[in-house]
């Protein structure tokens, strides 16, 4: 019973009752750092035990029966049963049952056993470490290898009894937050909504009023070429109390910030707690920009999709039609879609639906053409140049319809 439960009592629960001061969980984590001592003691005893016990059935039986063949055949098989049933099938079942209760309970009176029969566990284990040593085999000590994230992964998808769904999701997003990069959330550069300080005064003044979002890259001629961003509400303020100037707008920007292509979502939202800033541009190994990341991508990444009252940064709000379908563009991102219409589209190769669909084809596609991906359906409904800019989804038949709700 023992050494079943102190085999398989959760360790990281032992600390953490350790550091609140419980006892036996610090006799357990103490017991459990020498395992080969441990297991020694437990097993001599188990056998000091079970040789005593067969001892005093046969004496018995020779006492009250007589010394015959038959005699001593029936307290063998008496002996075993009672060792099979008692000795190993119950107390090795309540163990695993209640490993953490028979743990901390069996250690007040394993801990000094350990000790007293020390001399003789050191001499067996000597002698056990040299004959592995024959096999060039070593006897490991309690160590016991860190939680990895995978162990993390499926004690999170193993708690559906206690953690609900909601709360399971944001967990693993979290767990998986390492993994992932900017490119993952990135709002592509073609969707990136920037101010050209080449427009006309109107069309600016415009174009602030009128925005959604509070910060705004601003170039000149050149969407690559970005010369600073602009806070939106701060400028309208400004240029409401002395009036639009170009000049005076230009000497608001602040400096772009730039960060490289493939930096860790973990890394950046680092960079996003220690400093004001809340957008970067990312940009690739020639410092041509790709996309935008802000704040709110990673917050939506770990929480899901936020709501704002205008639109969603990376594209229209998405709901599946009547007739069970969805239009997006070419450069939507995989993730994107399979967190907002619960799809289950790779996510290990190509970043956008246009770069999947061409993985797939290996071929530039025609219009009107229909493949599937991962049982999702898809339907090419634009094709310009080499690239796809227009795809349709079918809705796959195995979401339910309690899915169906409006989703971005």
């Amino acid at each position: 019973m023992s050494e079943t439960s102190l085999m398989s009592v959760n360790r990281y629960r032992m600390k953490h009752l350790a550091s609140k001061g419980r006892r036996g969980a610090k006799q357990v984590l103490a017991l459990l750092a020498k395992t080969d001592r441990l297991l020694a003691t437990v097993l001599l005893g188990n056998n000091l035990v079970n040789a005593a016990l067969s001892t005093v059935i046969t004496a018995f039986a020779i006492y009250s029966f007589g010394n015959n063949d038959e005699v001593l055949a029936l307290a063998t098989a008496v002996s075993a049963t009672l060792l099979i049933i008692f000795g190993e099938i119950i107390p090795k079942v309540i163990g695993a049952n209640r490993p953490e209760a028979v743990a901390m309970g069996s250690s007040f009176w394993l801990t000094p056993l350990v000790t007293l029969l020390s001399p003789l566990v050191w001499a067996i284990n000597l002698l056990v470490s040299g004959l592995l040593g024959l096999f060039r085999l070593t006897s490991k000590q309690g160590s016991q290898a860190g939680l990895t994230t995978e162990d993390l992964r499926a004690a999170v998808l193993e708690s559906t009894a206690f953690i609900p769904s909601q709360h399971r999701s944001i967990l693993l997003n979290l767990i998986d937050l390492e993994d992932l990069t900017v490119d993952d959330v990135m709002i592509p550069r073609g969707r990136i909504e920037a101010l050209n300080l080449e427009d006309s005064d109107a069309a600016i003044l415009e174009q602030m009023s009128t925005s959604f979002h509070n910060k705004l890259p601003v170039f000149r001629g050149d969407p690559s070429q970005i010369e600073g961003v602009l806070y939106v509400r701060k400028a309208i303020g400004m240029l409401a109390h002395d009036g639009f100037r170009k000049e005076a707008l230009i000497e608001s920007l602040q400096p772009p910030y730039y960060i490289p292509s493939g930096t860790s979502l973990f890394t950046q939202m680092t960079f996003f707690q220690q400093n004001p800033s809340r957008l970067a541009m990312v940009v690739d190994e020639y410092g041509e920009v790709l996309g935008l990341v802000t704040l709110q991508d990673i917050v939506e990444e770990m929480m899901g999709e936020l709501s704002t009252e205008g639109p969603s940064p990376h594209g229209k709000r998405l709901e599946w039609d009547e007739d069970r379908t969805v239009t997006v563009d070419g450069v939507s991102l995989v993730r994107d879609l399979n967190r907002r219409l619960g799809l289950s589209l790779p996510i290990d190769g190509p970043r956008t639906i246009n770069g999947l669909i061409l993985e797939a084809l290996q071929d530039i596609p025609e219009s009107n053409l229909s493949l599937k991906i991962n049982g999702v359906a898809l339907e090419i409904l634009q094709v310009q140049g080499r690239v796809i800019r227009r795809v349709l989804i079918h809705r796959p038949a195995s979401l339910h319809d309690d899915n169906s709700e409006l989703v971005g």
